[in-house]
């Protein structure tokens, strides 16, 4: 970790500022690129990089733990780049060699990420977010405590969020149900300590606000067609055209009663109206959170 300070530390000097938020986004919209080829997983990302945040502060961690943990979450899903289209949009459940594939991404985005000056921040986080306690996670089968935090608490806000969110062969499931899932494997896929924090942050409420939203305020989008998500911007308009990354059916954006909605238009997007976009009005609130928070490491 010294190593990743002292590497923060020289690209963060007042006068390269700018170039250190260029670092930063280009990992964050990496993620987010890797993230669009799954039409189902629409603010993924955001949605464990908020939940990382929201309990690495509970767990009291210092500010530049949380900014660091956050970014973690963000980046955690990196090695998926690598899975087939056939495996990670698979409408049915996998099967046994198609779940090795699966669990091949942890390893492979911490080598995507080797060569990034800001690696080691995030390391922990993509390389081991897959760990147990009771160590028949993967890649590394640790045990314990030998789980780097940023991983602990990146893997409670993963499984939760993939709990909560619509995948091919099933509908999400309730906040609650997710929540007792999670309270059953304490000390066996999750850690305890951290994971009764998360318990009491969910039954509080205070995840509500990011329980299927892609951004402050922006819930995701069913596409009445195929049932994947549609994302919404919050940069967009009313009468601006979305689509479903899935079946390529376009509508458009409205704001109605304080709310978002996605209106069906019965048209296809065409190929130019699908390609993929970041969404960097929510990547560059992200980088300036961090540059914020991470300046500030002392040594």
């Amino acid at each position: 970790m010294n190593a990743a300070l002292s590497l923060l530390r020289r690209w963060l000097p007042a006068r390269q500022k700018t170039a250190a938020e260029q670092l930063l986004q280009s990992l964050f919209v990496m993620a987010w690129m890797v993230e669009a080829r799954d039409p189902y997983t629409g603010g993924h990302l955001w949605r464990v990089s908020q939940y990382s945040r929201l309990l690495a502060q509970d767990a009291g961690l210092p500010g530049a733990d949380v900014a660091r943990i956050t970014l973690g979450g963000f980046l955690h899903d990196l090695g998926k780049i690598s899975v087939p289209d056939a495996i990670l949009n698979k409408p049915d459940r996998l099967t046994e060699d198609e779940y090795e594939v699966i669990k091949t991404h942890p390893e492979v985005g911490a080598r995507l990420l080797a060569e990034h000056p800001l690696a080691p921040l995030a390391n922990a986080a993509v390389l081991h977010h897959h760990e147990r306690p009771d160590g028949t996670g993967y890649p590394a089968r640790l045990l314990g405590e030998r789980v780097p935090i940023d991983a602990r608490i990146v893997g409670i806000c993963d499984a939760f969020d993939a709990m909560t969110s619509t995948r091919p062969y099933r509908r999400g499931m309730a906040v609650a149900q997710a929540l007792a899932i999670i309270e059953d494997n304490l000390d066996h896929q999750f850690d305890r300590a951290l994971g009764t924090r998360f318990l009491a942050l969910g039954r509080d409420g205070a995840l509500d606000h990011i329980v299927g939203h892609t951004d402050h305020g922006i819930p995701l989008q069913d596409c009445p067609v195929c049932g994947p998500t549609i994302v919404v911007r919050r940069s967009q308009r009313d009468g601006e055209h979305v689509y479903c990354r899935h079946c390529g059916s376009e509508a458009t954006v409205a704001h109605r009663d304080g709310h978002v909605c996605a209106i069906h238009t019965g048209r296809k997007g065409t190929a130019q109206e699908l390609e993929a976009e970041a969404d960097l009005d929510v990547i560059g609130e992200l980088v300036r959170a961090s540059a914020a928070s991470l300046e500030n490491i002392r040594a």
